[in-house]
């Protein structure tokens, strides 16, 4: 048997809107999109609100309840006080459409103008090797299932608008990171980048975008924070400092910027069209160590002690003459018994 629960959510659209009250029944174990989906059935059809697999896992149903920025299919009714009232509002940083629905359009906008991975020169697809320890280490990062909360809740763009023409977001800082650590990422200059055209100078790390990802990655602490830290490497080089002494602002402005690793690789700056951010150009002398992966033979294959163990260079359970892939006639695997579970129970 449920109970009355009283109800504040946001109507409205591009023009303008307000809160409406509504008293609605909730039952044990609902959600907060349980009860969307109960006032859409019962009060309020024309009620506006996206979702998709109510499992925590698309980032749909982003929205804020109680001021604090939420998925509504991982907020549960049980969090909340029998006599509280529960406000539910759309995102703020990002323009209205209707009711619970936002445009975020801008996420996209700056998804397009982040670099993407560039493979490694001479190695094609399906023959990329990376340690198991390379793999993990950005593994955090691919948690990512875009709700944009931390894009709403960090405080740069959503209260000052003039920002988002500069500024990339958490959610995009954490991708540079993530391709920063990648081993075989032919691009060497990712942070430079976000310095210069992702805005993460911006970033005061307040943590508020950790405090929000339903995914709980550590946005600030993991991927902003390390990358602040190796861009001030990059910028207060000793040899960097002397050449901006030495030669004058034109003839640094002469010196390629953010090129990619390796021949036939073009600028990493964004193309001359028009985006979110204007037309960007490159930041000159930029000074950058490329990412250090492991050896990688003539075939283009990493020796299995690379892929085997978590230190480089430790020895191969497998022995010395095997390669990875490994050959499946050599691969051993027993079936458990069918019998097992009975013997287990008479035990």
């Amino acid at each position: 048997m449920g109970t009355k629960r009283h109800f504040r959510v946001w109507r409205g659209d591009s023009n303008g809107g307000e809160i409406q009250d509504y008293d609605v029944e909730v039952n044990d174990g609902e959600v907060v999109l349980d009860i969307i989906h109960r006032l859409q059935a019962t009060q309020t059809p024309d009620l506006a609100c996206r979702w998709n697999c109510k499992a925590g896992k698309c980032g749909s149903c982003s929205m804020e309840i109680n001021g604090m920025p939420k998925l509504g299919c991982m907020t549960r009714m049980s969090t909340f006080e029998e006599d509280e009232t529960v406000t539910i509002t759309p995102l703020r940083t990002f323009p209205v459409i209707r009711d619970l629905v936002t445009d975020v359009s801008f996420n996209y906008e700056k998804a397009r103008e982040t670099p993407a991975f560039a493979p490694p020169e001479g190695v094609a697809p399906g023959e990329y090797r990376m340690q198991q320890v390379d793999v993990e280490r950005s593994q955090e990062f691919r948690k990512c299932i875009e709700c944009y909360l931390c894009q709403n809740t960090c405080h740069v763009v959503r209260d000052h608008e003039e920002n988002k023409t500069a500024f990339s977001g958490p959610r995009y800082f954490i991708r540079a990171a993530e391709l920063d650590m990648h081993p075989l990422d032919a691009r060497t200059d990712r942070k430079e980048y976000a310095q210069a055209h992702q805005g993460l100078g911006y970033c005061n790390i307040t943590k508020c975008c950790t405090e929000v990802c339903p995914e709980h990655i550590k946005i600030t602490d993991n991927a902003i924070i390390p990358m602040k830290e190796r861009v001030v490497d990059r910028r207060y080089d000793p040899l960097v400092w002397l050449g901006r002494k030495i030669f004058r602002r034109d003839q640094l402005d002469e010196q390629p910027a953010f090129t990619a690793a390796g021949p036939g690789q073009g600028s990493m700056a964004p193309s001359t069209s028009t985006g979110v951010t204007g037309v960007a150009a490159g930041t000159p002398f930029a000074s950058a160590r490329g990412p250090e992966a492991p050896p990688i033979r003539a075939d283009g294959k990493m020796d299995v002690a690379e892929l085997a163990m978590p230190h480089q260079g430790g020895p191969s359970p497998f022995g010395d003459d095997q390669e990875f892939p490994l050959d499946p006639d050599h691969l051993v695997y027993n079936h458990p018994a069918s019998d097992k579970d009975d013997e287990q129970e008479h035990h």
